[in-house]
């Protein structure tokens, strides 16, 4: 047993199904809404906002790239990132290594043996 379909009614045409235009919305209500205290539109004449100081770029490398970078295996890097040794992001089911952390991590690690 199938369920009865319901199907607006075009007022003044009985039977006729009423369509609707692709991308009609309905109209906004008239009624005038606060502005947020954020919007550029509440700020006062003359006053500019706060820009924030830009931030320095990170760059994040996969594992492949610091094995490569270091001359080491995949594996190593893993090591690595599970002891703690090596700050990482976990981005899904992958790892980022900010190459900041690459060159922290090489200058203490090196060792003057002579």
């Amino acid at each position: 047993m199938t369920m009865p379909q319901r199907t607006a009614i075009r007022p003044g045409v009985p039977g006729v199904p009423m369509q609707r235009p692709m991308g009609h919305r309905p109209m906004a209500s008239a009624v005038a809404r606060p502005i947020p205290a954020a919007h550029p539109a509440a700020m006062p004449v003359g006053h500019r906002p706060a820009v924030p100081a830009p931030r320095a770029a990170v760059t994040f490398l996969t594992v492949a790239e610091v094995a490569a970078m270091m001359r080491v295996s995949k594996m190593t890097v893993y090591r690595l990132v599970h002891a703690g040794e090596l700050s990482a992001v976990r981005v899904g089911r992958s790892f980022r290594v900010p190459e900041r952390a690459v060159q922290d991590y090489l200058r203490d690690a090196y060792t003057d043996i002579a």
